[in-house]
């Protein structure tokens, strides 16, 4: 009877043996399918995104990237704030495997990069100027200097847009890579070295002109345009595109995306996404 006892004992002994080494082989192998996924964010663009290096982003687009990672948990997204140009330098070299940043689609970025797509944002182009300048749209800016914007960048593209169908109407725009923050250009606007700046508003402007106490004021919407995630080219990274493409419209779909919006920007975006 003992014998038997001790032959049961052992029996049981090995099965436990056996059951915990497949669940930590298990959790070995589900960790090591986990992959990470390296994701560049604007490093100076509250509320939109901002947070220096080792520094953990915030804003609209890190919290979206959150909520799509939560529906995507074979991925793990590490974000860290980058300037505009290290981001898509570093998208293109394969050192970020996503940007965000409030970009636009565009031809030239299409042939380069893989893009969702489902938008993750609208950008509403305002006219920023100081209260008594008269300024409320495109054809205002006629004869005013217009704060530099950034070479090939999509206000760029839209002032040269702009300016094609608008041949009688010639406003001056310059390009520069300059990168000055949009806080100081603001303050250029507010002391007169500037007429105007053309920005996205979910650039956090109003924030800047509130706390600051800046004497302008922000125009209607000029133009509208969808924002989307980039992500860099490659045959791996396309499960990740169409993962990320499939979790925007379900966000969009269950009012995520319009919450998070009202959070951080104090208005429903997801009304403009085309």
């Amino acid at each position: 009877m003992s014998s038997i006892k001790s032959t049961s004992r052992r029996t049981f002994g090995l099965a436990v043996a056996g059951v915990a080494i497949a669940l930590a082989t298990s959790g070995v192998s589900h960790a090591q399918d986990v992959r990470t996924i390296k994701i560049a964010t604007a490093a100076e663009s509250k509320p939109l995104s901002w947070g220096a290096i080792g520094v953990e982003p915030q804003g609209y687009e890190p919290d979206v990237l959150k909520a799509i990672n939560a529906r995507l948990p074979q991925y793990k997204f590490v974000m860290e704030g980058a300037a505009d140009i290290a981001q898509e330098t570093g998208l293109a070299t394969g050192k970020y495997d996503i940007a965000t940043g409030g970009y636009y689609r565009a031809p030239a970025r299409e042939k380069q990069f893989l893009i969702p797509e489902a938008p993750i944002g609208a950008s509403l182009i305002k006219i920023y100027s100081r209260k008594d300048s008269g300024i409320n749209e495109m054809k205002d800016l006629v004869g005013k200097r217009i704060v530099p914007v950034t070479a090939g960048g999509g206000i760029y593209k839209f002032a040269t847009a702009w300016q094609e169908k608008n041949p009688d109407t010639k406003i001056e725009i310059t390009a520069s890579s300059a990168g000055v923050p949009y806080p100081d250009r603001l303050k250029e606007v507010q002391n007169g070295k500037y007429d105007a700046l053309v920005l996205p508003s979910t650039r956090g402007e109003q924030t800047v002109i509130d706390q600051q106490k800046l004497d302008i004021k922000a125009s209607e919407p000029v133009a509208i345009n969808n924002t989307f995630v980039l992500i860099h080219r490659s045959e791996e990274n396309q499960a990740l595109s169409d993962g990320i493409d499939k979790a925007l419209k379900e966000l969009k779909a269950d009012g995520t995306l319009a919450k998070l919006s009202q959070k951080w920007f104090g208005e429903d975006i997801t009304a403009y996404m085309k």
